[in-house]
Protein backbone atom coordinates (compact mmCIF):
# COMPACT_ATOMS: atom_id res chain seq x y z
CA UNK A 1 0.00 0.00 0.00
CA UNK A 2 2.87 2.27 0.46
CA UNK A 3 3.63 2.60 -2.98
CA UNK A 4 0.01 4.05 -3.53
CA UNK A 5 0.85 7.00 -0.98
CA UNK A 6 3.69 7.94 -3.37
CA UNK A 7 2.45 7.97 -6.78
CA UNK A 8 6.05 9.29 -8.43
CA UNK A 9 7.61 5.74 -8.54
CA UNK A 10 4.68 4.55 -10.43
CA UNK A 11 4.57 7.43 -12.78
CA UNK A 12 7.86 6.66 -13.64
CA UNK A 13 7.79 3.22 -14.19
CA UNK A 14 4.18 3.91 -16.42
CA UNK A 15 6.43 6.64 -18.44
CA UNK A 16 8.99 4.42 -18.98
CA UNK A 17 6.58 0.95 -19.74
CA UNK A 18 5.13 3.22 -22.64
CA UNK A 19 7.91 4.78 -23.78
CA UNK A 20 9.62 1.34 -24.39
CA UNK A 21 6.78 -0.25 -26.07
CA UNK A 22 6.55 2.91 -28.55
CA UNK A 23 10.35 2.03 -29.20
CA UNK A 24 9.96 -1.81 -29.32
CA UNK A 25 7.04 -0.90 -31.96
CA UNK A 26 9.48 0.97 -33.89
CA UNK A 27 11.69 -1.07 -33.80
CA UNK A 28 9.31 -3.95 -34.99
CA UNK A 29 8.37 -1.81 -37.91
CA UNK A 30 11.88 -0.50 -38.96
CA UNK A 31 11.55 -0.24 -42.49
CA UNK A 32 8.58 2.59 -42.41
CA UNK A 33 8.94 5.25 -44.33
CA UNK A 34 9.32 8.04 -41.87
CA UNK A 35 11.88 6.67 -40.68
CA UNK A 36 14.64 6.71 -43.44
CA UNK A 37 16.31 3.95 -44.84
CA UNK A 38 15.38 1.62 -42.00
CA UNK A 39 17.41 -1.25 -41.57
CA UNK A 40 18.70 -0.32 -38.04
CA UNK A 41 17.80 -3.77 -36.82
CA UNK A 42 20.29 -5.58 -38.83
CA UNK A 43 23.18 -4.95 -36.37
CA UNK A 44 21.93 -7.46 -34.72
CA UNK A 45 20.18 -9.53 -37.13
CA UNK A 46 23.41 -9.57 -39.38
CA UNK A 47 26.60 -8.29 -37.49
CA UNK A 48 26.25 -9.45 -33.89
CA UNK A 49 24.37 -12.82 -34.89
CA UNK A 50 27.85 -13.72 -37.21
CA UNK A 51 30.34 -12.07 -34.55
CA UNK A 52 27.84 -14.68 -31.92
CA UNK A 53 29.10 -17.67 -34.17
CA UNK A 54 32.59 -16.80 -34.52
CA UNK A 55 32.52 -16.34 -30.30
CA UNK A 56 30.40 -19.19 -29.17
CA UNK A 57 33.24 -21.56 -31.07
CA UNK A 58 35.74 -19.41 -29.13
CA UNK A 59 37.79 -17.07 -30.64
CA UNK A 60 37.27 -13.27 -31.52
CA UNK A 61 36.54 -12.19 -35.39
CA UNK A 62 40.21 -12.27 -36.12
CA UNK A 63 40.99 -9.79 -39.25
CA UNK A 64 37.51 -8.60 -39.43
CA UNK A 65 37.29 -5.08 -40.34
CA UNK A 66 34.63 -4.10 -38.69
CA UNK A 67 35.39 -5.56 -34.98
CA UNK A 68 36.99 -2.59 -33.45
CA UNK A 69 35.83 -3.41 -29.91
CA UNK A 70 37.50 -4.72 -26.75
CA UNK A 71 37.54 -8.21 -25.48
CA UNK A 72 35.13 -7.46 -23.02
CA UNK A 73 32.10 -6.98 -25.90
CA UNK A 74 32.74 -10.96 -26.28
CA UNK A 75 30.65 -12.00 -23.49
CA UNK A 76 28.29 -8.88 -23.93
CA UNK A 77 27.21 -10.67 -27.78
CA UNK A 78 27.33 -14.39 -26.60
CA UNK A 79 24.78 -12.87 -23.19
CA UNK A 80 21.27 -13.61 -25.78
CA UNK A 81 22.49 -17.84 -25.11
CA UNK A 82 21.29 -17.12 -21.67
CA UNK A 83 17.94 -16.68 -23.20
CA UNK A 84 17.91 -20.55 -25.45
CA UNK A 85 14.39 -20.37 -25.31
CA UNK A 86 14.49 -17.05 -27.88
CA UNK A 87 15.71 -15.80 -31.08
CA UNK A 88 19.27 -14.08 -31.08
CA UNK A 89 17.13 -10.72 -31.95
CA UNK A 90 14.65 -11.32 -29.43
CA UNK A 91 17.26 -11.86 -26.61
CA UNK A 92 19.14 -9.16 -26.97
CA UNK A 93 16.53 -6.99 -27.73
CA UNK A 94 14.58 -8.71 -24.11
CA UNK A 95 18.61 -8.08 -22.60
CA UNK A 96 18.71 -4.25 -23.39
CA UNK A 97 15.56 -3.65 -21.68
CA UNK A 98 16.68 -5.64 -18.67
CA UNK A 99 19.96 -3.63 -18.76
CA UNK A 100 17.73 -0.04 -19.55
CA UNK A 101 15.29 -1.14 -16.41
CA UNK A 102 18.29 -1.67 -13.98
CA UNK A 103 19.73 1.74 -14.82
CA UNK A 104 16.58 3.35 -14.02
CA UNK A 105 16.58 1.18 -11.06
CA UNK A 106 19.40 2.48 -9.85
CA UNK A 107 19.01 6.46 -10.37
CA UNK A 108 15.56 6.12 -9.08
CA UNK A 109 16.92 4.98 -5.67
CA UNK A 110 19.94 7.46 -6.09
CA UNK A 111 17.25 10.49 -6.78
CA UNK A 112 15.19 9.57 -3.30
CA UNK A 113 18.38 9.53 -0.79
CA UNK A 114 18.46 13.13 0.83
CA UNK A 115 20.18 15.31 -0.32
CA UNK A 116 19.95 14.15 -4.12
CA UNK A 117 17.27 14.78 -7.11
CA UNK A 118 14.46 12.28 -9.18
CA UNK A 119 15.72 14.62 -12.20
CA UNK A 120 18.17 11.95 -13.28
CA UNK A 121 16.00 9.36 -13.37
CA UNK A 122 13.38 11.16 -15.45
CA UNK A 123 16.18 12.44 -17.78
CA UNK A 124 16.95 8.79 -19.05
CA UNK A 125 13.00 7.94 -18.95
CA UNK A 126 11.81 10.34 -21.44
CA UNK A 127 15.35 10.89 -23.00
CA UNK A 128 16.07 7.39 -24.44
CA UNK A 129 13.14 7.54 -26.13
CA UNK A 130 14.46 10.24 -28.38
CA UNK A 131 16.98 7.94 -30.41
CA UNK A 132 13.77 5.85 -31.31
CA UNK A 133 14.39 2.38 -31.87
CA UNK A 134 18.02 2.91 -31.95
CA UNK A 135 19.18 2.60 -28.19
CA UNK A 136 17.23 -1.06 -28.45
CA UNK A 137 19.69 -2.39 -31.70
CA UNK A 138 22.95 -1.48 -29.63
CA UNK A 139 24.41 -3.04 -26.75
CA UNK A 140 25.42 0.74 -25.71
CA UNK A 141 22.94 0.62 -23.13
CA UNK A 142 24.66 -2.27 -21.45
CA UNK A 143 27.88 -0.76 -21.71
CA UNK A 144 26.14 2.34 -19.70
CA UNK A 145 24.94 0.51 -17.38
CA UNK A 146 28.29 -0.44 -15.97
CA UNK A 147 29.02 3.38 -16.01
CA UNK A 148 25.93 4.62 -14.10
CA UNK A 149 26.33 1.70 -11.24
CA UNK A 150 30.08 2.91 -11.37
CA UNK A 151 29.59 6.43 -10.90
CA UNK A 152 26.61 6.20 -8.06
CA UNK A 153 28.16 3.29 -6.04
CA UNK A 154 31.35 5.55 -5.28
CA UNK A 155 30.52 6.71 -1.98
CA UNK A 156 29.59 3.77 -0.55
CA UNK A 157 31.26 1.11 -2.56
CA UNK A 158 34.60 2.24 -3.73
CA UNK A 159 35.95 -1.19 -4.76
CA UNK A 160 32.60 -1.86 -6.53
CA UNK A 161 32.81 1.56 -8.31
CA UNK A 162 36.00 0.19 -9.78
CA UNK A 163 35.41 -3.00 -10.52
CA UNK A 164 32.27 -1.68 -12.74
CA UNK A 165 34.08 1.10 -14.75
CA UNK A 166 36.54 -1.34 -15.19
CA UNK A 167 33.71 -3.96 -16.80
CA UNK A 168 32.90 -1.45 -19.14
CA UNK A 169 35.84 -0.21 -20.31
CA UNK A 170 36.64 -4.06 -21.22
CA UNK A 171 33.41 -3.58 -23.50
CA UNK A 172 33.98 -0.12 -24.66
CA UNK A 173 36.60 1.80 -23.34
CA UNK A 174 35.08 5.05 -22.61
CA UNK A 175 33.31 3.92 -19.23
CA UNK A 176 36.82 4.29 -17.89
CA UNK A 177 37.19 7.93 -17.85
CA UNK A 178 34.09 7.41 -14.83
CA UNK A 179 36.73 7.73 -12.41
CA UNK A 180 38.45 11.05 -14.01
CA UNK A 181 37.23 12.42 -10.56
CA UNK A 182 37.50 10.37 -8.20
CA UNK A 183 38.21 12.40 -5.10
CA UNK A 184 41.88 11.99 -3.86
CA UNK A 185 43.70 10.18 -1.26
CA UNK A 186 41.99 6.70 0.04
CA UNK A 187 39.13 6.94 -2.28
CA UNK A 188 41.49 7.05 -5.47
CA UNK A 189 43.56 4.78 -4.60
CA UNK A 190 40.61 2.36 -3.73
CA UNK A 191 39.11 2.77 -6.62
CA UNK A 192 41.99 2.66 -8.76
CA UNK A 193 43.64 -0.66 -7.66
CA UNK A 194 39.82 -1.65 -7.71
CA UNK A 195 39.45 -1.03 -11.33
CA UNK A 196 43.48 -1.91 -12.11
CA UNK A 197 42.97 -5.61 -10.33
CA UNK A 198 39.56 -6.30 -12.06
CA UNK A 199 40.45 -5.34 -15.34
CA UNK A 200 44.01 -7.48 -15.44
CA UNK A 201 42.07 -10.33 -14.27
CA UNK A 202 39.12 -10.26 -16.68
CA UNK A 203 41.70 -9.90 -19.22
CA UNK A 204 43.31 -13.31 -18.30
CA UNK A 205 40.66 -14.85 -18.69
CA UNK A 206 39.15 -13.70 -21.79
CA UNK A 207 42.85 -14.57 -23.33
CA UNK A 208 42.99 -17.57 -22.02
CA UNK A 209 39.20 -18.54 -23.25
CA UNK A 210 39.38 -17.00 -26.41
CA UNK A 211 41.81 -16.89 -29.41
CA UNK A 212 42.99 -13.39 -30.57
CA UNK A 213 41.82 -11.13 -28.13
CA UNK A 214 43.43 -7.74 -29.08
CA UNK A 215 42.97 -8.09 -32.99
CA UNK A 216 40.49 -5.15 -31.99
CA UNK A 217 43.41 -2.44 -31.98
CA UNK A 218 44.61 -3.50 -35.54
CA UNK A 219 41.14 -2.78 -36.88
CA UNK A 220 40.81 -0.10 -34.74
CA UNK A 221 43.50 2.01 -36.00
CA UNK A 222 42.64 2.25 -39.58
CA UNK A 223 38.91 4.11 -39.00
CA UNK A 224 39.03 6.96 -40.99
CA UNK A 225 36.87 9.91 -40.50
CA UNK A 226 33.16 9.07 -40.28
CA UNK A 227 30.44 11.67 -41.65
CA UNK A 228 28.68 12.15 -38.58
CA UNK A 229 32.07 13.09 -36.92
CA UNK A 230 33.21 16.95 -36.24
CA UNK A 231 35.94 16.47 -38.82
CA UNK A 232 33.25 15.10 -40.84
CA UNK A 233 30.77 17.76 -40.95
CA UNK A 234 34.05 19.78 -42.09
CA UNK A 235 34.75 17.63 -45.06
CA UNK A 236 30.52 18.06 -45.98
CA UNK A 237 30.81 21.65 -46.32
CA UNK A 238 34.38 21.23 -48.33
CA UNK A 239 32.69 19.09 -50.58
CA UNK A 240 29.72 20.87 -50.84
CA UNK A 241 32.31 23.77 -51.96
CA UNK A 242 34.10 21.77 -54.36
CA UNK A 243 36.28 19.47 -52.35
CA UNK A 244 36.77 15.78 -54.93
CA UNK A 245 36.16 13.51 -51.83
CA UNK A 246 33.34 10.80 -51.94
CA UNK A 247 31.65 8.93 -48.67
CA UNK A 248 32.62 4.90 -48.58
CA UNK A 249 31.06 2.28 -46.10
CA UNK A 250 33.83 0.87 -44.15
CA UNK A 251 35.12 0.19 -40.98
CA UNK A 252 31.43 -0.35 -40.04
CA UNK A 253 30.28 3.21 -40.96
CA UNK A 254 30.01 5.67 -43.89
CA UNK A 255 33.35 8.02 -44.22
CA UNK A 256 34.90 10.17 -46.15
CA UNK A 257 37.50 9.06 -48.18
CA UNK A 258 39.42 11.49 -50.60
CA UNK A 259 42.52 14.42 -50.06
CA UNK A 260 43.20 15.90 -47.02
CA UNK A 261 40.90 13.18 -44.99
CA UNK A 262 44.09 11.78 -43.16
CA UNK A 263 45.17 15.48 -42.12
CA UNK A 264 41.27 15.94 -40.48
CA UNK A 265 42.05 12.57 -38.69
CA UNK A 266 45.23 13.78 -37.59
CA UNK A 267 43.12 16.48 -36.28
CA UNK A 268 40.72 14.81 -34.32
CA UNK A 269 43.42 12.53 -32.81
CA UNK A 270 45.19 16.15 -31.44
CA UNK A 271 41.88 17.56 -30.37
CA UNK A 272 41.28 14.49 -28.62
CA UNK A 273 44.96 13.93 -26.71
CA UNK A 274 44.51 18.26 -25.90
CA UNK A 275 41.19 17.90 -24.33
CA UNK A 276 42.49 15.12 -22.12
CA UNK A 277 45.44 17.04 -21.16
CA UNK A 278 42.74 19.93 -20.03
CA UNK A 279 41.07 17.47 -18.16
CA UNK A 280 44.00 15.92 -16.17
CA UNK A 281 45.46 19.90 -15.86
CA UNK A 282 41.58 20.31 -13.84
CA UNK A 283 42.49 17.19 -11.86
CA UNK A 284 45.77 18.29 -10.62
CA UNK A 285 44.77 22.05 -9.55
CA UNK A 286 41.10 21.23 -8.26
CA UNK A 287 41.10 22.06 -4.48
CA UNK A 288 37.34 21.80 -4.53
CA UNK A 289 35.08 18.28 -4.46
CA UNK A 290 31.97 17.35 -4.09
CA UNK A 291 29.69 14.04 -4.46
CA UNK A 292 28.93 15.80 -7.54
CA UNK A 293 32.18 16.21 -8.99
CA UNK A 294 33.31 12.59 -10.36
CA UNK A 295 29.50 12.68 -12.19
CA UNK A 296 29.87 15.96 -13.31
CA UNK A 297 34.07 15.09 -14.22
CA UNK A 298 33.02 11.36 -15.99
CA UNK A 299 30.59 13.71 -18.15
CA UNK A 300 32.63 16.49 -19.02
CA UNK A 301 35.59 14.30 -20.59
CA UNK A 302 33.17 11.73 -22.33
CA UNK A 303 31.86 14.59 -23.65
CA UNK A 304 35.44 15.85 -25.13
CA UNK A 305 36.08 12.16 -26.19
CA UNK A 306 33.02 11.90 -28.08
CA UNK A 307 33.66 15.65 -29.70
CA UNK A 308 36.73 15.61 -31.08
CA UNK A 309 36.47 11.73 -32.27
CA UNK A 310 36.58 10.18 -35.62
CA UNK A 311 33.33 8.98 -35.32
CA UNK A 312 30.07 10.19 -33.37
CA UNK A 313 27.75 7.10 -34.15
CA UNK A 314 23.95 8.21 -32.81
CA UNK A 315 24.86 5.60 -29.86
CA UNK A 316 27.08 7.41 -28.52
CA UNK A 317 24.40 9.95 -27.75
CA UNK A 318 23.11 6.93 -25.26
CA UNK A 319 26.52 7.23 -23.24
CA UNK A 320 25.40 11.06 -23.09
CA UNK A 321 22.23 10.54 -21.90
CA UNK A 322 22.95 8.03 -18.99
CA UNK A 323 26.34 10.38 -17.66
CA UNK A 324 23.82 13.49 -18.04
CA UNK A 325 21.44 11.64 -15.51
CA UNK A 326 23.57 10.94 -13.32
CA UNK A 327 24.78 14.55 -12.51
CA UNK A 328 21.13 15.66 -12.45
CA UNK A 329 20.40 12.96 -9.20
CA UNK A 330 23.04 15.90 -7.32
CA UNK A 331 21.46 18.91 -5.97
CA UNK A 332 25.44 20.45 -6.59
CA UNK A 333 26.29 19.38 -9.96
CA UNK A 334 27.24 21.98 -12.20
CA UNK A 335 25.88 20.02 -15.49
CA UNK A 336 22.03 21.15 -15.71
CA UNK A 337 22.75 23.61 -18.61
CA UNK A 338 25.03 20.99 -20.42
CA UNK A 339 21.94 18.00 -19.98
CA UNK A 340 19.41 20.09 -21.55
CA UNK A 341 22.57 20.87 -24.68
CA UNK A 342 22.80 17.05 -25.02
CA UNK A 343 18.95 16.36 -24.63
CA UNK A 344 18.51 18.74 -27.90
CA UNK A 345 21.07 16.79 -29.95
CA UNK A 346 19.60 13.84 -28.87
CA UNK A 347 16.38 14.76 -30.50
CA UNK A 348 18.69 16.25 -33.30
CA UNK A 349 20.23 13.09 -34.28
CA UNK A 350 17.41 10.99 -34.71
CA UNK A 351 16.50 13.75 -37.26
CA UNK A 352 20.14 12.90 -38.25
CA UNK A 353 19.48 8.93 -38.51
CA UNK A 354 17.87 6.80 -39.50
CA UNK A 355 15.63 10.27 -40.64
CA UNK A 356 17.40 11.99 -43.12
CA UNK A 357 20.74 9.61 -43.19
CA UNK A 358 20.47 9.93 -47.24
CA UNK A 359 20.98 13.65 -46.89
CA UNK A 360 24.09 13.49 -45.02
CA UNK A 361 25.80 10.70 -46.97
CA UNK A 362 25.45 12.47 -50.04
CA UNK A 363 26.48 16.14 -48.67
CA UNK A 364 23.22 18.13 -49.25
CA UNK A 365 23.19 21.09 -47.68
CA UNK A 366 20.14 19.82 -46.04
CA UNK A 367 22.43 17.12 -44.40
CA UNK A 368 25.43 19.50 -43.79
CA UNK A 369 23.01 21.61 -41.86
CA UNK A 370 21.67 18.91 -39.98
CA UNK A 371 25.01 18.21 -38.58
CA UNK A 372 25.88 21.76 -38.27
CA UNK A 373 23.68 21.70 -35.48
CA UNK A 374 24.25 18.73 -33.83
CA UNK A 375 27.26 18.84 -33.54
CA UNK A 376 27.25 21.86 -32.75
CA UNK A 377 25.10 21.61 -29.68
CA UNK A 378 27.60 19.20 -28.75
CA UNK A 379 30.77 20.83 -28.92
CA UNK A 380 29.20 23.81 -26.94
CA UNK A 381 27.93 21.14 -24.49
CA UNK A 382 31.26 20.29 -24.49
CA UNK A 383 32.88 23.73 -23.70
CA UNK A 384 30.38 24.55 -21.25
CA UNK A 385 30.68 21.58 -19.32
CA UNK A 386 34.81 21.52 -18.87
CA UNK A 387 33.81 25.56 -18.12
CA UNK A 388 31.77 24.81 -15.39
CA UNK A 389 33.54 22.01 -14.42
CA UNK A 390 37.16 23.80 -13.81
CA UNK A 391 35.25 27.16 -12.24
CA UNK A 392 33.85 24.83 -9.62
CA UNK A 393 36.93 22.71 -8.91
CA UNK A 394 38.81 25.94 -8.02
CA UNK A 395 36.47 27.55 -6.09
CA UNK A 396 37.86 29.39 -3.09
CA UNK A 397 34.60 30.09 -1.50
CA UNK A 398 35.62 30.45 2.42
CA UNK A 399 32.39 27.71 3.77
CA UNK A 400 30.66 25.32 1.77
CA UNK A 401 26.79 24.25 2.98
CA UNK A 402 26.80 20.80 3.75
CA UNK A 403 24.02 18.66 2.90
CA UNK A 404 22.58 15.94 6.27
CA UNK A 405 23.77 13.32 4.37
CA UNK A 406 27.54 15.28 3.82
CA UNK A 407 26.72 16.02 0.18
CA UNK A 408 29.21 18.81 -0.14
CA UNK A 409 32.71 18.25 0.89
CA UNK A 410 36.08 20.59 0.49
CA UNK A 411 39.50 19.86 -0.32
CA UNK A 412 42.16 22.58 -0.05
CA UNK A 413 46.11 22.44 0.18
CA UNK A 414 45.70 22.87 3.91
CA UNK A 415 42.62 20.92 4.92
CA UNK A 416 43.23 17.70 7.21
CA UNK A 417 40.94 14.36 5.44
CA UNK A 418 37.25 15.26 6.01
CA UNK A 419 35.24 12.59 7.60
CA UNK A 420 32.88 12.19 4.65
CA UNK A 421 34.01 9.26 2.84
CA UNK A 422 33.70 11.04 -0.67
CA UNK A 423 35.82 14.37 0.54
CA UNK A 424 39.39 14.48 -1.06
CA UNK A 425 42.23 14.51 0.88
CA UNK A 426 45.16 16.69 0.27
Amino acid sequence: MSVFRNPRPLALAAAWLATRALMLWLLAHDQLAPLGRGGVSREVDQLYFRWYGVLSRGAFPVGDRLWQYPPGAGPVLLAPALLPWLTYFTAFVTLTLVADAVITVVLTRAGRRPGRSPRGARLWVLGLPLLLHIPLARYDVQVTAFAVVSLLTLSRRPRVSGAFAAMGALVKVWPALALIGTPRGRTTREVWTSAAVTATALLAVLAAVFGGPFDFLRQQSGRGVQIESLGGTVLGFARRAGWPGTVRYQYGAMEFVGPYVGVVAACSLALTVAAFGLVLLWRVRARRWTTATPYDAALTAVLLFTVTSRVISPQYMVWLLGLAAVCLTSRHTTQRPVAALIVAATAVSSVVYPGLYGEVVRSTWTGCLLMLVRNGLLATAAGVSLLRLWRSGLSTAAADRTAPTGEVTRSTPNSRRAPNKTASAS
